[in-house]
């Protein structure tokens, strides 16, 4: 296996097209809510694999898990059985992909996109989401799902004028 390095982001959604990522709402390490547990709508996930130039194709298999601050997995959503029978807890979503040969010097870079709909949240702690690529974790993206802080009344009337 070549040199890997993952560079990663959490945003609101993102969709890769050729070969690149369109991004909206990124930049972000906290969720808030009013209650718990929450459903978040959307969480998108962008990864950027960077490998060093191969004589060789080379195919890497990568996952990605979610963590909550002791390190259990959490469930990222159900899995749908095409004949309509029981779906089943989906903890990490893998995939693969090949780059190479490279007679060049340049590096390859993957661009993948990942978008997590209806997430439930049971409780406020740390999560992360973690990338591993064939078995060794390359990457962490941590975030916080909070409570939602109490807001005072707005003050209104009576203030009086100079």
């Amino acid at each position: 296996m070549g040199l890997i390095e993952v560079d990663g982001f959490l945003a609101d959604s993102v969709v890769r097209a050729e070969g690149k990522l369109y991004v909206q709402g990124a930049g972000w390490n906290r969720i808030t809510a009013p209650l718990f547990p929450v459903v978040h709508d959307r969480i998108g996930v962008g990864l950027i694999f960077r490998v060093a130039a191969e004589p060789a194709a080379q195919t890497y298999r990568f996952d990605l898990r979610l963590e909550d601050e002791q390190g259990r997995e959490q469930v990222l959503g159900m899995t749908r059985d095409p004949a309509g029978g029981d779906q089943g807890k989906l903890y990490r979503l893998t995939g693969e992909f090949t780059v190479g040969p490279s007679s060049a010097s340049d590096d390859s870079l993957v661009a993948m996109a990942v978008n997590l709909n209806g997430m439930t949240f049971e409780r406020p702690t740390a999560y992360r989401f973690v990338v591993d690529v064939d078995g060794v974790d390359v990457k962490a993206m941590p975030f916080r799902v909070e409570p939602l802080a109490a807001q005072s009344p707005p003050v209104t009337g009576g203030g009086g004028y100079l």
